[in-house]
């Protein structure tokens, strides 16, 4: 079973580092299938959802231990008091160093499960900041204001540059190091090239919010090794 990454906790909430791929709650269709809150149920009894992370997103993610923190931490997050921070590997060039999105997202119209910038949508605005400019990519934080499911992805979409790996709103093509260095070739050891990342490239790294005490609690999630190996190996053939 895999092992949770607790990164901070008191008698109110945890904080998880959540690896891609992990789905937050249970699937309603598939109960075999392993999630975080049912990980978490099992070491402390009962865990109480606070907020969620998309199933392919990494990061930072607290529950609360108490139906008291469960209503307070909640709360916060309705009402929209807490600062949310990811970063994310995007397709291309942003058209500013720092910019928002905003445009509101609704249902797709034509695919289920899909969400999209639609006139009717709820209003949804999303703040970014380039943090480094690799070629053909760009690292990049965004600042959320508002929680719409996909916000980020879809408004990247919508933008032209879709989150890399993102197989709902751009592509499901691994990143390949033969996309990046001429003349590649595979070693004698190795049938198929390994991807330098081949899953959703964005992760849930920080949050600000305010504890019952009144002091800020700000939490950060350390960036996962897979992401910290992709982007090592584009800085490094940016230099090429």
């Amino acid at each position: 079973m895999f092992k949770p990454d607790i990164f901070f906790e008191n008698d109110s909430i945890l904080a998880v580092n959540k690896p891609s791929g992990l789905l937050t709650l249970p699937d309603r269709f598939d109960a075999e299938l392993e999630s975080l809150k049912g990980i978490l149920n099992k070491k402390y009894g009962q865990i109480f959802v606070v907020h969620r992370l998309d199933k392919d997103t990494s990061g930072l993610i607290i529950f609360a231990k108490t139906p008291e923190a469960h209503q307070y931490y909640s709360r916060l997050f309705e009402e929209r008091n807490v600062e949310k921070i990811y970063v994310g590997l995007v397709q291309g060039t942003m058209p500013e160093d720092e910019g928002s999105f905003d445009q509101p997202i609704g249902e797709h119209p034509f695919t289920k499960g899909k969400m999209a910038v639609v006139r009717k949508g709820k209003h949804a605005l999303t703040h970014y900041t380039v943090l480094e400019s690799l070629g053909k990519y760009s690292w990049v934080s965004f600042r959320i204001e508002t929680g719409r499911t996909h916000q980020i992805r879809v408004h990247l979409q919508n933008a032209g540059h879709p989150l890399v790996c993102d197989p709902l709103y751009g592509t499901n093509a691994p990143l390949l190091l033969s996309s990046l260095k001429k003349n590649f070739k595979l070693s004698k050891m190795e049938e198929e090239e390994r991807p330098l990342l081949n899953r959703l490239a964005l992760h849930a790294w920080k949050l600000s919010l305010p504890a019952p005490d009144g002091k800020i609690l700000e939490l950060e999630a350390p960036i996962p090794k897979d992401l910290e190996a992709c982007l090592k190996q584009l800085r490094k053939w940016k230099k090429k």
